[in-house]
């Protein structure tokens, strides 16, 4: 299956010069949203659905089950190497994972990588990503997902990422590159 990354690059117009801006540039510039989409909002408790379960390996052999994080807020990422977007928010999630993790936050990354831990494995151990400066040394479980998982979770285009609740249903999928703040506002919400 093939994705498109909701964003790569910007393009910024001037009468002289074309500058491209990189996720890097963008992210100092702008740590907030990167569109002027309305704020998400956690959909009320009555209409969450049931989050897909799931059985997959991390980098180390161990399996991850979805069903083993129930009684925990669950960030779930939908990522590639290849994604810009994902990349500027990883070191966020990272973030979170670390400011979070003891009050019932998990946070979990799923590569849509087509080749799977060929790409992935290089990818981690450079520990900074070049394109963004950002920091990938993810502390938390990252996985490969599947066609099946990607129909499962409707996801179209990364990064995609979800909330899912303390009873293991969905309070928020949003794609394309979240709010920071709005976002941590939601964990909060839920880990309340």
């Amino acid at each position: 299956m093939k994705f498109i990354c909701s964003f790569s690059a910007y393009l910024v117009l001037t009468l002289s010069t074309v500058t491209i801006l990189t996720p890097a540039t963008v992210a100092e510039n702008h740590p907030g949203p990167t569109s002027q989409s309305a704020p998400d909002k956690l959909l009320p408790e009555a209409s969450r659905k049931t989050a897909p379960g799931f059985s997959l390996t991390d980098a180390n052999g161990k399996a991850i089950n979805l069903s083993d994080y129930r009684g925990k807020v669950v960030l779930l990422d939908f990522w590639a190497t290849w994604c810009g977007g994902c990349k500027l928010e990883i070191p966020w999630y990272m973030e979170f994972d670390k400011k979070y993790r003891q009050q019932g936050l998990a946070v979990i990354g799923v590569s849509m990588d087509e080749d799977g831990w060929k790409a992935v494995k290089p990818f981690l151990a450079r520990k900074t990503d070049p394109e963004t400066g950002g920091n990938t040394a993810m502390k938390y479980p990252v996985v490969i997902g599947s066609d099946q998982l990607a129909k499962q979770y409707n996801l179209t285009s990364m990064p995609m990422t979800l909330l899912i609740d303390r009873q293991g249903k969905i309070a928020l999928s949003h794609t394309g590159v979240v709010n920071k703040n709005d976002f941590e506002g939601h964990i909060l919400q839920l880990l309340n």
